[in-house]
């Protein structure tokens, strides 16, 4: 079962790479606004909010509220944090 993810995009903060299932690449995640996220929130859908920072950036430009946060370098190994059943929004 793949995961499906999608980038919030948010300007030169999101910083992002993402895994599928397996180790192998997922396709790249498609891009959407704030609006957009907006309107899939509200469609009832599951959700993960998945922030892939490294700790020197949060502490930097700070996070945001409800985003998991999994740095990038440990994305791999941590994979069984992220529910398959869900939605990953990253940011």
């Amino acid at each position: 079962m793949r995961r499906l993810f999608l980038k919030l995009s948010l300007g030169a903060s999101a910083i992002l790479g993402v895994f599928a299932q397996g180790n192998a690449p997922a396709p790249k995640a498609p891009k959407m606004s704030a609006d957009d996220l907006k309107k899939l929130v509200g469609s009832k859908k599951k959700f993960f909010f998945l922030d892939v920072r490294e700790p020197k950036e949060l502490e930097e430009l700070g996070t945001m509220k409800g985003f998991v946060n999994i740095p990038l370098g440990q994305l791999e190994q941590r994979m069984n944090e992220i529910p398959k059943d869900a939605v990953v929004v990253t940011a």
